[in-house]
């Protein structure tokens, strides 16, 4: 139990340690506010705590109702094919709702993913009949913490934040409900959203399901988790240097990060607002290529241009991503910056292969002056005020021109596009996940990422294998680029790794999104018909 304080036991601490003199009135205030701390942490998880009780109770309750209900058939199904099924009459809301509930309460137990369970998608799920013409008709859906839902906080798992919940739904939660989805849980996060790990002292560290001594990865943490161990099929999160590129690829599912601002961003906190020189989307995460487009194509809706007209009005373009014309595709199998780990470069050898026998013609790249936009444009972008909590000092005269250095190196790349007449980019995604507390320590690995936050190309990742026995026993001789510190801590970072899942990333240009996720969709069914025909042979 906290201890209270009433007004009159405060001033009268405050009276004696002001007679006591300066020193003990400081440490007292600092002990005060240590305990208002505390106690708001405490808050936050007691009401945590509250609703994934509320929630077990609900599903208690309806499992007694309805024993007939076959939740692994359910979450068997591919979002295609739920939808189907709901818009069909052969599923109902209610039986797909508490099944996905049933099972993040369960998924959340082992690997801590879940900050709250939003116990108005219940009274939801009572209305969504009304949206069955939505192309979500049905789906629960899960949301990142840091992008509002009315009532809930969005702390960025910022203390400071908390007990502040939104007066209103983001834009793309609201589209979501007008598409007929129901947003049922908010997921982890790092702190402040800094790093791609996914942890913080509310609500703790979010592990890995395919191995709990691991990172599940971050920020978009807490949603690669739970959809990556099945408790959801289709969530919402936000990139800024490979958010939701790194939990998808470290758990094993598919991620995509729309061009910045195809998506509305109205609504989703960041502690970095107004930083531009490297942007921010938010994107869909779920098991597969498919789902990702059809949440693209239920956002990019009228609704969502009409609710924030600063959002370029372009409809998902099904033709583009339907298409079957062969890609001339640009690789590269390491930028030079960090060099792969065993299993993300077999995983990229063996995509590349498929790929050109399926007709694909490829074209080597490599990415325009990478450490030069690594120090001097992410670095500094994000940096913008010279860090001046540690140093001081970067005036805006400079920040103008780092803007129009960042102008300067997208077109630069664009005309490297141009000249080796490229349609899309295939390189290796940072991989496999990392044992736990490394990625704090390697910031350097995100230039696999990041570079596509500050050119603003659209990219995603798609899980093409699993790292082998063969895969480690090479790593044991891995030494990177450098030999540096950091090589040498990336190796210790990705050890242990067999089983887990590898990807690789798919890139376009900006606002060709919907080629993209074609590109990523052509690499998706290529490895599971290798996966079949292996299957077969053995």
């Amino acid at each position: 139990m906290q201890p209270s304080f009433g007004a009159e036991t405060t001033w009268t601490a405050i009276l004696i340690a002001t007679l006591c003199g300066t020193g003990a009135l400081v440490i007292l205030v600092k002990w005060f506010s240590q305990q208002k701390v505390k106690r708001k942490i405490l808050k936050a998880r007691n009401r945590r705590a509250a609703t994934l009780q509320q929630a077990e109770q609900a599903v208690h309750q309806y499992k007694i109702l309805h024993p007939g209900r076959d939740a692994s058939l359910i979450l068997s199904l591919s979002l295609l094919e739920l939808t189907k099924r709901l818009k069909g009459g052969s599923l109902k809301p209610e039986d797909v709702f508490y099944s996905y509930m049933e099972k993040t309460l369960e998924v959340d137990k082992s690997v801590n993913c879940c900050t709250e369970i939003m116990v108005e998608s219940f009274d939801q799920l009572k209305t969504v009949g009304s949206r069955k013409d939505g192309l979500l008709y049905g789906v629960p859906v899960s949301i990142k913490e840091n992008i509002a839902c009315k009532g809930y906080d969005t702390s960025c798992a910022a203390i400071a934040n908390l007990d502040k919940p939104a007066l209103m739904d983001s834009v793309i939660v609201e589209v979501l409900k007008r598409q007929g989805a129901i947003p049922f849980v908010k997921t982890n996060l790092p702190q402040g959203l800094s790093g791609y790990d996914c942890s913080n002292p509310i609500y703790g560290q979010t592990l890995n399901p395919h191995n709990l001594q691991k990172t599940s990865g971050g920020s978009s943490g807490g949603e690669g988790a739970l959809i990556g161990a099945g408790g959801s099929v289709l969530g919402i999160g936000t990139d800024i240097g490979g958010s939701i590129r790194i939990p998808s690829a470290f758990c094993g599912i598919c991620g995509f990060k729309p061009t910045a601002r195809r998506l509305s961003v109205r609504g989703i906190n960041t502690l970095s607002r107004g930083q531009k020189s490297v942007l921010s989307s938010a994107g869909p995460m779920a098991k597969d290529v498919s789902s990702l487009a059809l949440c693209m194509q239920a956002l990019l809706s009228d609704h969502m241009f009409c609710l924030d007209p600063t959002v370029p009005p372009i409809p998902f373009n099904l033709k583009v991503y339907q298409s079957s014309k062969p890609l001339r595709i640009g690789y590269y199998e390491s930028d030079g910056y960090l060099q792969p780990s065993p299993s993300m470069a077999r995983a990229f050898r063996e995509v590349k292969a498929m790929l050109e026998r399926a007709g694909h013609t490829f074209v080597s790249y490599s990415p325009p002056r990478l450490s030069y936009a690594m120090h001097e444009l992410i670095i500094r972008g994000i940096l913008a005020d010279g860090a001046v909590t540690f140093l001081s000092g970067f005036s805006i005269q400079a920040l103008w021109q780092q803007h129009a250095d960042v102008e300067d190196y997208i077109h630069e790349t664009i005309a490297e596009w141009r000249r080796l007449e490229m349609d899309v980019l295939l390189c290796p995604m940072l991989g496999p996940a990392y044992n736990l507390s490394y990625c704090t320590k390697i910031n350097s690995a995100l230039s696999y990422t990041i570079l596509y936050n500050l050119l603003n190309f659209p990219a995603g990742v798609v899980p093409v294998s699993t790292v082998t026995a063969k895969d480690e026993e090479e790593l044991k001789h891995y030494k990177g680029h450098f030999q540096d510190p950091f090589d040498k801590l990336f190796k210790r970072a990705v050890a242990g790794g067999e089983g887990l899942p590898v990807a690789v990333q798919c890139v376009a240009l900006p606002w060709q999104d919907e080629l993209c996720l074609r590109f990523m969709k052509e690499v998706e069914q290529l490895v599971k018909q290798c996966q079949i025909s292996q299957s077969n042979t053995s």
